[in-house]
């Protein structure tokens, strides 16, 4: 049996109650995950880790907007929607961008993705807040010493389009190859036979990605999918509630199973 691990964001920004875009139960999540491994360790037979990838600058940090009053956006999950755009009330702080900001937002209407969410600074690329949370740290290095690589990708360092999705960003740009398909990640996963799904969030980064996967392997494959329920954490707030509930039935409707931790495989 080719057993895969595909962990999302598990980083300290996302896990630790400290940091800076903190999912509740994250830390937990980890915690138990890392046991798995541990019980489970010469039977994985490969592990992946994807890292969210930040510049201070981002779309999705509040730097890059103002409103009319020249203030950055200061909640902890601003949406900006095209007819914010539009009407002014939300501009970008360089005016240079504010054109392809607008085309952006048109794009991800389009694309059917969320609207702009911007959010606390997160995940910036050698901080604190983008290391693998410690707990899960150590149980990838144990993993390791029987010399098998974890295989790390990352996803967001351009700028210009957010990458919920360790598969593909939400808006690719044809320029930049890191915003496209990763064929590679899709092949690799393709060749498992089962694939157990966790890390954070829920609702956003994990819900992308699997989402992706499965519109790439075809609905044959779906089956391979175990998302590990105990060891994933939505982003709670009102607004968001619902992508949890709609990602779960769509998923499970297509054959995603589901375990806790402590069960998989026992």
């Amino acid at each position: 049996m080719d057993l895969r691990l595909f962990i999302i964001d598990p980083q300290n920004d996302f896990c630790d109650p400290k940091g800076a875009l903190s999912v509740p139960g994250a830390d937990e999540d980890m915690a138990r995950l890392a046991r798995m491994i541990g019980r489970l360790n010469g039977k994985i037979n490969q592990i992946h880790v994807t890292l969210d990838t930040h510049h201070y600058v981002d779309v999705a940090h509040p730097i890059f907007w103002t409103d009319s009053n020249g203030r950055h956006p200061e909640q902890l999950s601003t949406i900006i929607t095209v007819d914010d755009v539009e009407a002014g009330r939300w501009r970008t702080t360089n005016p240079a961008l504010q054109k392809r900001a607008l085309e952006y937002v048109r794009a991800l209407r389009d694309n059917n993705r969320y609207a702009l969410v911007v959010w606390p600074y997160h995940c910036l690329i050698g901080s604190w807040g983008y290391g693998v949370h410690p707990a899960l740290f150590e149980a990838l290095l144990d993993w390791e010493r029987d010399f098998r690589m974890v295989d790390f990708v990352t996803k967001g360092s351009n700028i210009y389009t957010e990458h919920y999705s360790a598969v593909q960003a939400d808006v690719p740009d044809p320029r930049d190859p890191t915003t496209m398909l990763n064929t590679r990640l899709i092949e690799t996963l393709e060749s498992a036979d089962i694939i157990a799904l966790a890390g954070e969030a829920l609702n956003f980064c994990l819900a992308n990605t699997v989402k992706d996967v499965a519109d790439q392997f075809g609905e044959e494959n779906v089956e391979k999918l175990v998302l590990l329920t105990d060891a994933t954490s939505p982003v709670p707030g009102a607004d968001f509630e619902k992508l949890t509930e709609e990602f779960m039935a769509e998923m499970t409707r297509r054959g995603m199973k589901t375990a806790t931790t402590a069960d998989f495989l026992t």
